[in-house]
């Protein structure tokens, strides 16, 4: 098979872009917490990139990929992107990975390229996660969690949703059991953003609340930062979207679009119910707007005309700028609204999509059987998720310990952990 270099190009350049979002997370998150625990949050997506970019192609992609179709990425060894245990590789050497293509929209690419686009989502995703346990988590413990759940939880269901092989009329004929029940999930809302809302919901129970946790507590120390991470997240959202389609046609054109259309709609829909809520709009709300839209959109943005992706991002906007309270009314400490964000996000688009989606969607006429199957999908993916992570982080919490002390967490943690200030105003040394 002859490979396009125009897609190839573009899923390459996407892979980079969808890279981009876990330094703009970490911005986000940084920007969120107390100005002495900002290097503990970023480090906890940094750590997320070295981990989980090493496990990938050890044998993440493997297991998320490996006995599947023979479609995108398909392939029989079980560890390793080249296949320590599917051929010889002294003897087909780095040729077998830049000559080995599959077809994707117009034109093929190579089988890596794939292999490289979505380890970059497994590092995101992961990443999520974090947001939860912000101020009060070891380095250390979250590296051991980031390893054990992307290994038994999100390679896993990136192959339920992911490890698919289309028909000629474009129907899932093999695949993940997620593909394979007709579940419409284009970039991730199940496999991203609900499993990682729900993981940390998990490890906010675990760890318990943050010293003070009380409504207005704990301030954003550094909105300039939440919103570069949020600027930074949408730039490389891009990616995420357009580039799930695999080929730079008309479906990444609506995907492309969509990215734009919702998370414009919601910044105004949070911002609306953040000044009639608290009598102000601020940035933090704009910029946690953007990413609920963002979220949102995520597994609807090829099924979606621009009109109702507006209308799906104004809807998410201004219901998880009220659902981000429901920590402090239910008792558990979300530290940077991964619950109210992703997870409440991630439901909302996956669920629209069986109301809305010109093709499959209730409101235009196709019945309420693709609603169900979203639902269930949703549902499925949401306990897994919550339950594994649940134990896995119990059993780090009673054995290594997952929570810091409590006087580290009062005199701020960078110190304790990392050796590090985020902030030095002066040199003691001079």
């Amino acid at each position: 098979m002859e490979l396009d270099q125009g897609n190839t190009a573009f899923l390459l350049i996407c892979a980079a872009l969808v890279l981009l979002m876990t330094p703009g997370l970490a911005f986000f998150y940084g920007g969120l917490v107390k100005a002495k625990s900002v290097i503990s949050m970023m480090m906890l997506s940094f750590g997320a990139m070295g981990l989980i970019g090493v496990l990938w192609v050890l044998f993440g992609y493997s297991i998320a990929f490996s006995n599947g179709p023979e479609g995108p990425a398909g392939t029989d060894s079980f560890i390793g992107i080249d296949g320590v245990l599917g051929f010889d590789w002294k003897t087909l050497g780095l040729q077998q990975l830049y000559t080995d293509a599959v077809a994707g929209g117009s034109g093929a690419y190579p089988t890596i390229a794939f292999a490289a686009f979505q380890a970059t989502f497994a590092i995101i995703t992961v990443a999520l996660v974090s947001g939860a346990i912000a101020d009060r988590a070891k380095f250390g413990a979250w590296m051991v969690f980031a390893g054990v759940w992307a290994t038994v939880v999100y390679f896993p269901v990136a192959s339920w949703v992911f490890n698919f092989t289309l028909g000629d009329d474009g129907s899932v004929v093999d695949g993940g059991w997620i593909a394979s029940m007709g579940v419409i999930d284009f970039a991730g809302g199940t496999a991203v953003h609900i499993n990682a809302g729900a993981a940390g919901l998990a490890l906010a129970l675990v760890l318990g609340k943050r010293v003070g946790f009380a409504k207005g507590a704990d301030k954003p120390h550094n909105p300039p930062f939440v919103l570069l991470g949020a600027g930074l997240l949408w730039f490389g959202w891009f990616g995420f979207n357009a580039g799930s389609e695999l080929a730079a046609d008309g479906i990444a054109a609506v995907a492309f679009m969509n990215t734009i259309a919702a998370p414009a709609a919601a910044i105004i829909g949070w911002l609306v119910v953040e000044k009639v809520k608290d009598g102000k709009a601020t940035s933090v709300g704009a910029a946690s707007g953007a990413v609920a839209g963002l979220v949102a959109i995520t597994p609807a943005c090829a099924t979606l005309s621009p009109l109702w992706a507006m209308v799906l991002g104004l809807l998410t906007g201004a219901v998880c700028a009220i659902a981000i309270d429901l920590k402090f009314k239910l008792g558990f400490d979300d530290s940077l609204d991964v619950v109210g964000i992703h997870l409440i996000g991630g439901l909302i688009g996956t669920l629209y999509i069986g109301f809305f989606s010109t093709d499959y969607g209730l409101f235009f006429g196709h019945g309420p059987a693709q609603l169900g199957i979203q639902a269930l999908a949703a549902v499925v993916v949401l306990i897994y998720s919550f339950v594994l992570a649940y134990v896995i982080g119990f059993a780090i919490e009673k054995t290594i310990g997952f929570r810091v002390k409590n006087e580290d967490e009062v005199a701020g943690i960078d110190l304790a952990i990392h050796g590090e200030e985020g902030y030095v105003l002066e040199n003691s040394r001079a």
